[in-house]
């Protein structure tokens, strides 16, 4: 079993920035790869930024040049570096971790953007 913690998430301006934590705990010696989604109301779940453990990262095509994703040495911490914050960035961000096809999911933070 994997728990996640997720932390970082709040209301913030258009134009401005935030940058989310998840802390993984548990079975977590064989992680393949973490990821961040994103939920907005009525939405479907987006994969926003997703990192291997060889440090390969992918993005939506909607958040790159804005949001960075990037981990600890560990590998057992991620985080999400989000810049120029848009409203159309509101939403419930979850953590995922994959352990060889067997997914763990955070408890979901809110990021609100106000205009």
């Amino acid at each position: 079993q994997v728990q996640l913690v997720e932390s970082g998430g709040g209301l913030v301006q258009a134009g401005g920035s935030l940058r989310l934590s998840c802390a993984a705990s548990g079975s977590i010696f064989n992680i393949y790869s973490m990821a961040w989604y994103r939920q907005a109301p009525g939405k479907q779940r987006e994969l926003v930024a997703h990192i291997t453990s060889l440090g390969i990262t992918n993005y939506a095509d909607s958040v790159k040049g804005r949001f960075t994703i990037s981990r600890d040495k560990d590998k057992s911490t991620v985080y999400l570096q989000m810049n120029s914050l848009k409203p159309e960035d509101t939403a419930v961000y979850l953590c995922n971790a994959n352990l060889g096809g067997k997914h763990y999911w955070g408890q979901g933070t809110q990021v609100t953007v106000s205009s």
